[in-house]
């Protein structure tokens, strides 16, 4: 019976990292204008090239006046 209850607890042990890992939080992501993008932004690969030579991760168009900015995890 003792056994019985070890097993058990170690699979209610399991579960539970389990279920925590699934519960992670996403990061934030922050955002910055673009320097070098010259123009309209209109093409969200283009300005996500832009953007990594800044060292950001990726860029999209944003706004009415259509402005490129990057994106990079806080």
């Amino acid at each position: 019976m003792a056994g019985f209850s070890k097993v058990i607890a170690t699979i209610f042990l399991m579960m539970m990292l389990v279920f925590a890992t699934g519960m992670v939080a996403e990061a934030r992501t922050c955002e910055s204008q673009s320097h070098r993008f010259k123009g309209l932004c209109f093409s969200k690969s283009n300005c996500g090239s832009v953007c990594h030579t800044e060292g950001f991760n990726g860029g999209h168009c944003r706004g009415f006046r259509r402005r490129c900015f990057c994106t990079r995890h806080c």
